[in-house]
């Protein structure tokens, strides 16, 4: 019986442990943005706001830039998908011109006398 018990712990300890190492490395995850500060280091309450402002600002124009790339991007997404449908709206009409085309090359041709 010791050994079914045991058993069972080990599968539950097992996920508890891997739940337990991500949490303890996600804060670290969290300190690895390039351009950033560590204003924790600062003692001087001046200096660690001064710090922290400053990642602020850095975070505003990051945002911003990424900002202005996404709408650069989208604008000429939109673009594209408007020359797209112009191109389909013209194969159309040229579709329908041939068919009709074939549709009266089918035609029997009336008889000459």
């Amino acid at each position: 019986m010791m050994a079914r018990d045991s058993g069972k712990r080990d599968v539950m300890i097992r996920p508890s442990s891997l739940i337990v190492a991500l949490v303890m490395a996600a804060p670290a995850a969290a300190q690895d943005v390039r351009g950033l500060e560590v204003c924790t280091a600062e003692k001087a309450m001046e200096r660690r706001t001064s710090c922290l402002q400053s990642n602020v600002e850095f975070l505003q124009r990051a945002l911003s830039k990424t900002t202005r790339e996404t709408a650069d991007r989208l604008n000429a997404a939109s673009r594209e998908i408007a020359a797209q449908k112009a191109d389909i709206a013209a194969l159309k009409t040229a579709l329908a011109k041939l068919e009709q085309e074939l549709t009266d090359l089918k035609k029997p041709k009336p008889e000459k006398k």
